[in-house]
């Protein structure tokens, strides 16, 4: 392992994550994984990474470290006020640093979560096929807790790809966090567990989120929803952005590392292309829900997928133009490639 930064400060809370540890739910191991997996993906493509490489999740008030190697390294995701050496720090773009700078964060402007990817992945031990910290198990990233004073975080190996210094995400693709959030959501799998006034409350009304929101989970606060017959069910799975509403009617979304289990009826599950959404919410913010079917719902996500591989295609070939020379030496043609040096 080449470490590459030192942990001068932590933040109020700095995990290692990565999509997630999958396939363990039957044993009641949550998924975990980042709360915005999209900026987690984003992160790692800008820096040469597969998509599902380890990075570092800073939620609100971020960490302060000191750069030990020289490397290529991104962040996307909140607008935490993120310097390099007390300069702005480029987010969602392919950024080099150098040993001795330090990397700070001076207030959140705007979101809730940010993604630090750096080229080659975070190195830690992979459990159940993770590098996911999961804070309630104390299972992986760090001894499975958040970063403290003194943490030195190094990468696995060379990026997958050299992606220019200077590389930006598209426009287009970066998404703006407003602190009233539109949540396009499906109905299900027990909205006939709610009167049609209670419906009327969840689809018509503003909520708040509260103090009591983290990894886990989000409530919210605002209008009670009516139940039939109270918010109890015989326990099932809970999906990611699940909308549970317990006997008190009010709303909890559900998060990575919600339990794999639950008792509640659920009203309606928030649809994919719009959990990077409430991820990025923090207490004070407002959400109204918006009902779609599902084919919808799989359009929306379908179109985004779909111009997020245009722009990760048109990428490739940008570093095949940028990066692949030929030269003549003595009459022979060699290929080779430069890696740009700032």
């Amino acid at each position: 392992m080449t470490a590459l930064l030192e942990t001068i400060t932590p933040g109020l809370l700095t995990t290692i994550q990565d999509r997630g540890r999958h396939g363990y739910q039957a044993f009641g191991m949550p998924v975990a994984g980042a709360v915005d997996e999209y900026a987690l993906r984003i992160a790692n493509i800008l820096v040469g990474n597969e998509e599902g490489a380890a990075a570092l999740e800073i939620t609100l008030l971020g960490p302060k470290f000191k750069v030990l190697a020289p490397g290529k390294v991104s962040l996307t995701g909140a607008d935490l006020g993120a310097t390099i050496n007390g300069r702005e720090f480029p987010r969602w773009e392919t950024v080099a640093v150098r040993a001795g700078d330090e990397i700070a964060f001076t207030a959140v402007k705007s979101g809730c979560r940010a993604y630090l990817a750096l080229a080659g992945g975070i190195d830690v031990p992979q459990v159940m096929g993770s590098r996911s910290t999961y804070l309630r198990g104390k299972i992986g990233g760090l001894e499975g807790r958040a970063l403290k004073a003194g943490d030195k975080i190094g990468v696995c190996a060379q990026a997958v790809k050299n992606i220019p210094l200077g590389t930006r995400l598209s426009p287009d693709l970066i998404p703006g966090y407003d602190p009233l959030i539109r949540l396009r959501v499906i109905l299900g799998p027990q909205d006939d567990h709610f009167t049609a006034a209670g419906m009327d409350t969840f689809l018509n009304s503003e909520y708040t989120v509260t103090t009591e929101a983290d990894r886990m989970g989000y409530r919210l606060e605002g209008p009670t929803i009516e139940h039939v017959a109270g918010g109890d069910i015989i326990s099932d799975g809970i999906p990611l952005g699940a909308v549970q509403i317990p006997g008190h009617g009010l709303p909890i979304v559900m998060l990575a590392d919600r339990q794999t289990t639950g008792g509640y009826a659920k009203i309606a599950n928030v649809s994919s292309v719009d959990l990077s959404l409430i991820g990025q919410a923090k207490p004070g913010d407002k959400v109204r829900f918006q009902l779609i079917d599902v084919e919808e719902s799989t359009r929306l996500l379908r179109e985004r997928e779909a111009a997020l591989k245009k722009w990760a295609t048109s990428l490739r070939e940008i570093i095949g133009r940028s990066w692949q020379f030929r030269i003549t030496v003595g009459g022979k043609s060699f290929a080779t490639q430069v890696e740009e040096i700032n």
